[in-house]
């Protein structure tokens, strides 16, 4: 047993922080017996906040190339050392956590064995292998093309075949594939209740892509876990498309939304962009609905260590504290992505996952970018 003593730590869920010891045991946080032996580590000065999660990577995209297409050979070593040389960028970032959502030859599924067998550096991987998605629809490339509801239970049993964690669903269009339009739901109502009734009765939960207005609604209804983006998407443009009917159905179902606003979002800072999408957060929390720290790191550009930069322009487009965000980003996030029980907060019985800095992480956001140790799973991860 390692006694981190003497430490100043936010255990996740409360408005402030302790002071006192952290005690691990193997890979859990655990109260020590009358004859254990305890090596004492003294943090004396520092601060500690329960491991980082990131709720939305694709770990198979190098977000230096473009094209996904030529990211998916499931045979190219490279791409599968690329693929490790990210993940323990992420962890040694203090991310002990990510939900991947979307890959086409479940190669990050093997790194995520590779993890769990403490083999390969990184964070717990929570994998949903291949989305489904509509024939010739957003990121069809990546093989889980369905044209009717049969066939999109086929790839939702495809998935399970392959021991994915969750299930991912295109429901509307996208960004990077040509022809498909963000705007647009990409199946039927009756579609997308079925994927997620199939799931629940395999046990896993959904990750919705929904930019359209109207995928969020099918989301909303259907209970999906999580709506990723949700960029109220309609004939007008971008946020513009608000629907106060349809948040309510989020909030009834308890829905979680998974904004993915990366580092990159800094850029925006015109005052009708950010009136219009601070507006929409607002109303969406005044209504219940709760957000959790995503990235979509993989995409160009959006690297995937970068959620400690990205967390102080998610709190400030979405009208966040420190400690909201923090929570978003914790034991928000490992509650959203099925794992509340297991990570983001430091209490007796949870896995041992956290970072220690020299400065305060409650006052400044910015200091998530210099952790100086990471503990995941009870291993500890030098920085400096």
């Amino acid at each position: 047993m390692i006694n981190y003593s003497n430490i100043n730590y936010w255990d996740g869920f409360s408005n402030g922080l302790s002071e006192g010891d952290i005690f691990v045991s193997g890979e859990h946080f655990e109260e020590p017996g009358e004859q254990e032996k305890i090596e004492v580590r003294d943090m004396s000065g520092l601060f500690a906040i329960p491991g980082l999660i990131d709720a939305h990577v694709h770990m198979c995209l190098n977000p230096d190339v473009k094209d996904p297409h030529r990211q998916t050979d499931p045979d190219d070593e490279q791409i599968k050392q690329e693929i490790r040389d990210r993940a323990a960028a992420m962890l040694r970032a203090g991310i002990t956590t990510a939900r991947d959502l979307g890959g086409g030859e479940y190669l990050e599924l093997e790194i995520r064995d590779e993890i769990n067998t403490a083999q390969t550096i990184g964070p717990r991987l929570i994998c949903a292998g291949q989305p489904i998605t509509s024939v010739a629809g957003h990121c069809h490339f990546w093989g889980g093309e369905a044209a009717s509801t049969i066939d999109a239970l086929k790839v939702l049993h495809r998935q399970h075949e392959h021991s994915v964690d969750l299930i991912k669903v295109m429901v509307t269009g996208g960004n990077i594939t040509p022809g498909s339009q963000p705007r647009d739901s990409q199946f039927s109502d009756d579609t997308i209740a079925s994927i997620v009734s199939t799931a629940a009765g395999l046990d896993y939960h959904v990750a919705a892509h929904c930019h359209g207005t109207d995928g969020i609604r099918q989301a909303a209804i259907a209970g999906v876990r999580t709506v990723e983006h949700c960029s109220w998407v309609g004939d007008a443009g971008w946020g513009k498309a608000f629907d106060e009917q349809v948040v309510a159905a989020l909030a009834d179902n308890n829905v979680w939304v998974s904004p993915t606003i990366n580092f990159g979002w800094r850029r925006f800072t015109g005052k009708e962009f950010t009136e219009r999408v601070l507006g929409n957060y607002e109303k969406m929390k005044l209504a219940g609905v709760k957000l959790i720290a995503s990235t979509d790191a993989g995409i160009p550009n959006v690297y995937h260590h970068d959620l400690p930069k990205a967390l102080p322009v998610f709190g400030r487009i979405a009208g966040l504290s420190s400690i909201e965000v923090l929570r978003s980003a914790t034991s928000d996030c490992a509650r959203a992505i099925g794992l509340g029980d297991t990570t983001g907060r430091i209490t007796t019985g949870y896995s041992a996952d956290f970072v220690v800095y020299e400065e305060n992480p409650l006052l400044d956001l910015s200091v998530l970018e210099k952790p100086i140790l990471v503990v995941s799973r009870g291993r500890a991860l030098e920085i400096r």
